[in-house]
């Protein structure tokens, strides 16, 4: 469907130039010419008003039909047929809902604890909002390469300033990581524009390209997508980035950009190179059960709060590689594609949910953070004596981490684990060793943290939860609970483009 307003638009740019009003207002607060600390409320003011303006993609959005929507196209550049072409599936809308969902969270996470360059803080989260709705919004694949590897620069300062002791290795290690394997997907890209003679992303879709061509596109986009998710082996980024990201970072980290990875396996390995997906899925099913089982026991062991979460997200991403690529398998022992539709329904549940729970449990470890500036869960023990009320909301959340039913971390892997019976028995098995894993280094992490007595004087000191913060939470562990038990109306969106998606590529190009 056309649109008349140039939504999409407004929700890119924005947040961009709202961060750059912040650095304005900032600069004329420290001449006099402005009042000082305004800068923390026009930051609020521009993040809660993009949410705002995201809400007509949901009402607005016209469900049972896969074909893109809030369509807008401008020439960009002519010599290259490349233009500024942006649309909404039932892929992409979610996923800019949850990013203009979370953002005003974060800036009002930083209100008080952001003490050093507060307004270049606010607007690098900001700028980066703009470009991650870009990058989900994009139909154009040179567009999609620019927002990608644009939103690297406004993390890359967040870590490398507002991070912790080691965070300029960490900083390092997330931009070399990202940007080195987005530059195969550059590459694969020219040469999709070669075939099709555009960069229109729903053009490569209907490429009649050899088996030898799909297998070398998928790999090359393979490692720029398993990199951001993150998969076995290319994780280890992951967990350097989020110990030393300041606790804003990690929410959007994790809740966000981790989802990127995903997004583009459904919208380019996928339709671009069925064959080659449905040939090599083995490899992709065979890392995401590498991060289900193994990362779990690794999350075992971890002894700072953080690193366990990171783990954690590596491992509950795997689902959604898992639900992305068991869908072949399904289709062949079926002959139909209601299972393989209930494999990717569970994994883009998993992905919004993942992107709530896990951004809760950040923000909680940040309240914690904030009072005794100690993430090492030995500097804890007995906190729901002190702090009833933010123990009350860390125990749903963990609960939610392990799959607790009626929570949103139960709905997605108990879909995917659904459909791994219709693949194979064994991915099934071992996809549900998550239930027991999940449940073991959650447990253990709220038993030492939350329950028993007093560990010490530092946690006998801690005053509760106030009402910023309580409010933070409770929005949060809404969204959980109600995606818990009301799971209908999101896969209700994506449920044509599943559909579309399915018929596309179970019928080979060859």
């Amino acid at each position: 469907m056309e649109a008349n307003f140039p939504l999409l638009s407004v929700l890119i740019w924005l947040p961009v130039v709202g961060g750059l009003a912040v650095l304005i207002a900032d600069a004329l607060a420290r001449k006099g010419v402005l009042p000082g600390g305004g800068d923390r409320w026009l930051a609020l003011l521009v993040a809660v008003v993009t949410f705002v303006l995201s809400i007509p993609l949901w009402t607005g959005f016209e469900r049972g039909t896969a074909a893109m929507q809030f369509v807008e196209q401008v020439a960009w550049i002519d010599m290259l047929n490349s233009q500024y072409l942006l649309g909404v599936d039932g892929f992409s809308m979610p996923l800019i809902l949850l990013t203009t969902f979370i953002t005003p969270l974060v800036v009002i996470a930083g209100w008080t604890s952001v003490k050093e360059r507060p307004a270049q803080y606010f607007a690098a989260f900001l700028i980066l909002e703009g470009l991650m709705i870009g990058v989900f919004s994009a139909l154009d694949g040179l567009l999609f390469y620019v927002f990608w590897e644009a939103m690297l620069i406004p993390m890359f300062l967040i870590i490398g300033i507002w991070g912790g002791k080691r965070r300029v290795y960490a900083t390092l290690k997330f931009f070399l990581y990202t940007f080195l394997g987005s530059v195969l997907m550059l590459v694969a890209l020219i040469y999709l524009y070669l075939q099709a003679g555009s960069y229109a992303i729903l053009d490569f879709h209907g490429l009649p390209l050899t088996i030898t061509q799909q297998t070398w596109i998928f790999l090359a986009m393979l490692i720029a997508f398993a990199v951001k998710v993150p998969m076995w082996p290319v994780h280890t980024w992951l967990p350097d980035a989020h110990v030393e990201a300041p606790t804003g970072g990690s929410v959007v980290l994790a809740a966000i950009m981790l989802k990127m990875g995903g997004y583009g396996f459904v919208r380019f390995s996928l339709p671009i190179t069925p064959d080659a997906s449905m040939a090599l899925d083995w490899l992709l099913i065979g890392l995401s059960l590498i991060a289900v089982v193994y990362i779990g026991f690794v999350a075992l062991v971890q002894s700072d709060m953080k690193k366990l979460i990171a783990y954690s997200s590596i491992a509950h991403m795997g689902f959604v590689t898992l639900g992305f690529f068991i869908i072949f398998g399904i289709m062949n022992n079926t002959g139909s594609t209601q299972g393989a539709a209930l494999a990717l329904q569970g994994a883009m549940v998993q992905m919004i949910s993942h992107g709530l729970i896990s951004g809760a449990l950040f923000l909680c470890v940040g309240v914690m953070y904030d009072r005794l500036h100690s993430r090492e869960i030995s500097a804890y023990g007995g906190v729901a004596n002190t702090m009833p009320k933010f123990a009350a909301f860390m125990v749903l959340f963990a609960m939610a981490n392990a799959g607790l039913p009626g929570t949103s971390g139960f709905v997605g892997e108990f879909f995917v684990i659904l459909a791994a019976f219709q693949a194979n028995f064994w991915y099934a098995l071992l996809a549900a060793t998550t239930l027991i894993l999940g449940a073991a280094y959650t447990l253990w992490l709220v038993k030492r943290v939350i329950f028993g007595e007093i560990a010490n004087e530092g946690v006998a000191g801690l005053k509760d939860i106030n009402a910023r913060e309580f409010g933070l939470l409770a929005v949060l562990a809404f969204g959980v609970l109600l995606l818990g038990v009301w799971p209908a109306p999101l896969v209700e969106v994506m449920n044509a483009s599943i559909e579309a998606l399915l018929e596309h590529v179970s019928v080979s190009r060859l």
